[in-house]
């Protein structure tokens, strides 16, 4: 018989793997479910500019918000095709609901927001502020006179 050295963390390594691998199926499979579009998000000199992948969405069934500096892209990709007489062998494309959202940096102008719908792609334009140049403030040394100087001593 084989002596074994007693671990007593061994056991909660052991009980913490499962709870990883519980978690990450769960993970797998709610992203299996929903989807969300790909988007670019990049800054240009004078906005910064949003770029989502929205193929096959109607343009009214976007919805775009500006609240507390956050933008908030939503809306909903329909499942309408219907195949007459046929059935699916594999449906890969993703359908439902999506929501994204992005925090805007300090001194987007969140009132001028321009959104454009072209070729399945969403651009949303966030202009940013003009921003403003730093003020040089200059130090004035007191004169001091010989009088004052004699006065102190």
């Amino acid at each position: 018989m084989a002596i074994v050295r007693w671990d007593p963390f061994r056991e909660m390594t052991t009980l913490q793997d499962q709870f990883d691998r519980l978690w990450r199926g769960a993970a797998e499979s709610r992203r299996s479910e929903s989807w969300l579009p790909a988007v670019d998000v990049f800054d240009t000199k004078d906005a910064v500019v949003l770029k989502a992948e929205l193929a096959g969405m109607d343009p009214a069934d976007i919805q775009i918000e500006v609240e507390d500096n956050v933008l908030t892209i939503k809306g909903e990709r329909k499942f309408e095709e219907k195949v007459d007489g046929e059935r699916y062998y594999r449906v890969e494309r993703r359908f439902g609901a999506f929501q994204r959202s992005l925090a805007l940096p300090q001194g987007a102008k969140a009132d001028d927001v321009s959104a454009q719908y072209e070729d399945d792609i969403l651009e949303v334009r966030v202009p940013k502020a003009e921003t403003e140049k730093p003020k040089k403030i200059e130090v004035k040394a007191a004169k001091r006179t010989v009088e004052a100087k004699k006065a102190e001593a």
